[in-house]
């Protein structure tokens, strides 16, 4: 009740500060060369940051106006540059950020009784800004695309580290896995293709699609609201589902076709140059005892045939057994979910999942292990095979063991320090005043314009 409570105050914040915006526009809380920021545009996002579950802090707000200062001076800049962003890529970013912000609120409609407006009403008021981000995020890409530093800048950017600031690196592995989902045979599947024919044949004979999917579609993402997906392009989704949606046109309804989530049907609403809006019903199929004991079965014998066959290796046997997409084209290793862009393998031991730690905890390098029955967090259960590629004990950074790792270090900080210097030259030829209630503001000390009386009169 008080998690509710909590974010019902923190929608009215939102809802306050969206309808300020209506009687504060003469409250300007900055101006950088021809923008203006409001004192209401500043409200809002600190509300956001509420509803975000951020703890209230004033200091926020000075984060905030920071924030929108860099983002008008990059925004102009990429105006002189001919940076932009297509409209389709901002109604993909507002849709995304709309379904969070409904999930939060607990419906479309709690949620535009909230704001006091309708979703369509609110989306086209954030699309200004909601662009100008994107906008802006694009040109500092720009600004830093071509940074790059050579091992003579990676050596040195370690050396300058101070000894007692030297970062230190948990225990970490490098684990493969073979995977075996169970899978429903043709006869255990038909149950539930059956289940998703019924339904759409209702819509079909006047039934309302929202109320179907609201009742029985197992998607928890969009069930809450129809089945709405809001815009997405070809890449957004799985392919049977995209293959299927471009193919439809506006009003149109699908067939049933599987998917790795189940059996699906949808709607487009409507199509726009190469996004399409639709709702979709999901009927997902419960893994029967029979499935699992038959994935078993092969895991014991691919388990046999890697221990027997010595022209067999882990890798190979990995990309044709797998049946997990992530990891069966990378030999079957496990990538370091928080370094993604650095594509490595090496796992703090503290971020493998439980039931994975405490297998590869008793296993030695260079073994694998035998077949073990794996529930994941969702509930879902599956047989996996791993191999133990290396263990890297607790240490302190050194360049011997951990050179990628100083590379991303040393690289993010020509990257930070670029863009710096970047802003520090923009800053000094742009003019910028700031309004006094933030003048006090410490991470906004570098940003006002010396200016005459005469400048700063509004």
């Amino acid at each position: 009740m008080r998690k509710f409570g909590f974010i019902f105050l923190s929608f009215l914040l939102i809802a306050t500060a969206v309808s300020a915006q209506k009687i504060s526009l003469d409250k300007v809380a900055g101006v950088v060369g021809s923008s203006v920021i409001l004192k209401s545009d500043i409200e809002l996002q600190y509300a956001q940051y509420l509803v975000s579950g951020g703890q209230p802090d004033a200091d926020i707000k000075c984060t905030i106006l920071g924030r929108l200062l860099t983002q008008k001076l990059l925004a102009q800049q990429a105006v002189i540059d001919s940076v932009t962003v297509t409209e389709d890529d901002v109604d993909g970013q507002i849709d995304r950020r709309m379904r969070g912000m409904i999930q939060r609120a607990g419906g479309q409609d709690r949620l535009e009784q909230f704001l006091g407006r309708s979703v369509i009403q609110y989306k086209d008021e954030i699309r200004p800004d909601i662009k100008e981000q994107m906008i802006a995020e694009r040109m500092q890409g720009k600004i830093t695309e071509k940074v790059g530093v050579t091992p003579q800048e990676v050596t040195r950017f370690f050396q300058n580290i101070p000894k007692d600031s030297l970062p230190s690196y948990n225990k970490e592995v490098e684990v493969g896995e073979i995977v075996f989902q169970p899978k429903l045979s043709k006869e255990e599947k038909q149950f539930y293709k059956d289940k998703a024919e019924g339904l759409r044949t209702r819509i079909k004979n006047g039934e309302d699609f929202a109320n179907i999917a609201r009742l029985y579609s197992q998607d928890p993402g969009s069930a809450q609201e129809g089945g709405d997906l809001g815009f997405f392009d070809r890449q957004g989704m799985v392919k049977e589902f995209s293959a299927t949606a471009f193919k439809l046109k506006a009003g149109e309804l699908s067939p049933v076709f599987e998917s790795e989530f189940g059996f699906h049907f949808l709607q487009v609403l409507e199509r726009r140059g190469e996004q399409v809006h639709a709702r979709h019903i999901l009927i997902t199929p419960v893994i029967t005892p029979a499935s699992l004991d038959r994935a078993k079965v092969k895991a014991d014998s691919i388990y046999t045939l890697l221990k027997t066959n010595n022209q067999l290796d882990f890798s190979t046997a990995a990309s044709v057994y797998s049946d997990d997409k992530e990891t069966k084209y990378n030999g079957g290793m496990l990538m370091n979910a928080e370094n993604v862009q650095a594509r490595s393998t090496l796992i703090p031991t503290d971020k493998l999942e439980p039931a994975v730690a405490l297998v590869v905890d008793t296993m030695k390098v260079n073994t694998i292990s035998k077949p073990q029955l794996i529930t994941a967090q969702d509930g879902k259960s599956t047989y996996k095979v791993f191999y133990l590629r290396s263990v890297t004990d607790a240490h302190k950074a050194n360049l011997a063991q951990d050179l990628p790792k100083i590379k991303e270090l040393a690289q993010s900080d020509k990257v930070n320090r670029t863009v710096s210097e970047w802003f520090e030259k923009k800053r000094k030829s742009t003019f910028t005043r700031i309004d006094p209630e933030f003048q006090s503001c410490k991470q906004l000390k570098d940003w006002s314009t010396p200016t005459t009386s005469a400048q700063v009169k509004p």
